[in-house]
């Protein structure tokens, strides 16, 4: 069924959304969870609440063209959340060093005027991304929006784990440098 079905039946309220939603996307949203709350039945738990949320958030949004963004948003969302609350001290390391290395590339919003400008950096990111390869920002996606470690990556490209350092590593400096080119000071 085609996204914008799918959008629709949310609209009219059909509980067949949520059915036509887990069938279309399910597997896809457990394996985003699972990769942030690294356990099979927490991220069933928070993917249960994405369709939950789902059928809250829809209307007033109408993501027909971009459903499986606005599901992956909200489900990142829930299973961040999840971490956060249930004190996975070893799973919330890792975020934590995800963020360190992330706050290297990108100003921390830190008052009210950063607040706003949310909007433009992440149209800035965006533009950035547009500018790598496709390799490197497949890389750079599943590290800092998957959450995927090293070697899960290494594996699903067949690089080395070394490999994958280095176009992170790249990467990050090729943002840092494009942020100071676009008007952001770290």
């Amino acid at each position: 069924m085609e996204d914008g079905a799918i959008v629709q039946l949310y609209l009219n309220r059909d509980e067949a959304a949520i059915r036509h939603t887990w069938e279309k996307y399910g597997k896809r949203l457990r394996s985003l969870s699972q990769g942030i709350v690294g356990d099979a039945q927490t991220a069933e738990e928070c993917e249960n609440d994405t369709y939950m949320e789902a059928w809250m958030r829809i209307p007033p949004h109408e993501p027909k063209s971009y459903l499986y963004a606005f599901l992956a948003r909200i489900t990142r969302h829930i299973s961040l959340n999840c971490c956060r609350s249930r004190s996975q001290l070893k799973r919330s390391a890792h975020i934590c060093q995800l963020s360190a290395e992330m706050e290297q590339c990108i100003p921390a919003p830190d008052d009210t005027e950063c607040r706003i400008d949310d909007m433009l950096l992440g149209e800035a990111i965006n533009g950035f991304l547009s500018t790598l390869k496709e390799e490197n920002r497949n890389i750079f996606l599943r590290r800092y929006w998957y959450l995927d470690s090293i070697a899960q990556i290494s594996r699903r490209f067949a690089l080395s784990e070394s490999k994958v350092k280095s176009v992170l590593f790249r990467c990050r400096n090729q943002l840092r440098t494009y942020l100071e080119k676009e008007g952001y000071h770290l």
